[in-house]
């Protein structure tokens, strides 16, 4: 049996870090890399998948994004992924494992294998559905557009209101920096 793995939020600036792993009971028609899919057929096949699936879903907040750190971050949800998978062949999408054992990596799988691609749209969807239901408490931040992502809007916002407690702090963005004195 193959479990699947992916992630959503890994370059946010804002908000979780999600990582799913997937492992199919039957075949579902119409996966693909979440990035691809319309809001509206990732949400569909996201229940889609709940019912016809064995799944894990593993968020690492953004504190802990602080301070342990992104790869830390990854290792520590593929190896809960893979604790709950026990037995499974595991397959992350991209190249590397980030330091668990036994893991095999494939770029693009989340395009290529269908576990793969469901569990990219179980985390896409989580973490989205995270960032909708955080936009009352952060009312200055267009979250429900940008997701937590780096846009022109968000760093605008940043530079209006400051940082919330949603924010990662370790991410730098460049047009935040102070001046070089050099």
């Amino acid at each position: 049996m193959l479990c699947g793995i992916d992630e959503a939020g890994r370059g946010c600036i804002a908000g979780p870090l999600v990582v799913a792993g997937v492992v199919l009971e039957t075949a579902i028609d119409g996966l693909a890399d979440s990035k691809i899919l319309s809001e509206k057929k990732r949400n569909l096949l996201f229940d889609i998948i709940k019912k016809r699936a064995r799944y894990k879903i593993v968020f690492c907040d953004n504190i802990m994004v602080d301070e342990k750190g992104l790869s830390y971050c990854l290792g520590y949800a593929i190896s809960e992924i893979k604790k709950h998978f026990s037995g499974c062949e595991i397959l992350m999408d991209g190249n590397s494992s980030f330091g668990v054992e036994g893991i095999e990596t494939m770029v693009k799988a989340d395009a290529k294998v269908a576990e793969v691609s469901a569990a990219s749209i179980l985390a896409k969807v989580s973490r989205d559905s995270y960032m909708y239901d955080i936009c009352e408490k952060f009312p200055n931040y267009s979250f429900a557009k940008h997701k937590g992502y780096g846009t022109a809007l968000h760093v605008e916002e940043i530079k209006k209101f400051g940082y919330s407690s949603i924010h990662r702090k370790s991410f730098k963005i460049k047009s935040l920096r102070e001046p070089s004195l050099f």
